[in-house]
């Protein structure tokens, strides 16, 4: 491989926008302890600074106008819909454990609230009619284009997440030794935000709901 195209490939890119919130997990080498008095391992969230690695069939990204949120028995799902021009389709595809999604919940929320003291409160969208009928997931599935490509997702321990007048900006991070890499990045209408924020909070206190109730009894012989 040429140097240039070498160096092209491991492009760090600085992440100095202002607004940024990273959520974070610990990224001590395999060989070292974590100091958490024999716990799960900690996971964090910070406001600060950080660079990560972007390959260069993520750095253009995706832009996109809505979510949907589905949840697995160890990860939630989170399809970006663009549905500007027809047919609707999936513009990108995150995985995410559970463990990670409260803190994607409060990056967000905190950028948004970053986003508010800066800029005003984002216009609000239209409210779906009420009454209608809700599709159910294959009706929606049934109307949407997935690429073969985006059918396994892309993995995410954390997020950097930035912000301008008009736009927010999700890179979703591997956060794993020795180096971040940015494995999805997304662009959301500031307008977005509150709506697909409320989406998460929602489907993750119904995965909460689910936790607390007792499990089946098991079948008899």
């Amino acid at each position: 491989m040429p140097k240039y195209a070498a160096r092209r490939a491991r492009r760090v890119e600085n992440h100095e926008t202002r607004g940024v919130f990273s959520m974070s997990g610990d990224q001590r080498p395999p060989s070292q302890p974590s100091d958490n008095g024999g716990g799960p391992p900690s996971e964090q969230v910070k406001l600060q600074h950080i660079s990560a690695r972007v390959p260069e069939n993520v750095s253009r990204g995706a832009f996109s106008t809505g979510m949907i949120v589905m949840t697995g028995g160890t990860e939630f799902i989170l399809d970006f819909i663009q549905n500007i021009g027809h047919p609707p389709h999936v513009a990108a595809r995150i995985i995410l454990p559970h463990a990670t999604m409260p803190q994607f919940i409060q990056a967000l929320r905190t950028n948004l609230e970053m986003y508010i003291q800066r800029f005003g409160q984002p216009p609000e969208l239209p409210k779906p009619q009420p009454g209608g009928k809700q599709p159910t997931a294959q009706e929606i599935y049934d109307e949407l284009k997935m690429p073969d490509t985006l059918l396994s997702g892309a993995y995410a321990n954390g997020v950097m997440i930035g912000h301008t007048a008009a736009e927010f900006k999700l890179d979703f991070l591997t956060n794993l030794f020795p180096h971040s890499a940015v494995s999805s990045r997304v662009f959301l209408s500031a307008p977005q935000v509150p709506r697909i924020l409320d989406s998460l909070i929602n489907t993750f206190q119904q995965f909460q709901q689910r936790l607390k109730q007792p499990p089946p009894p098991p079948e008899s012989a």
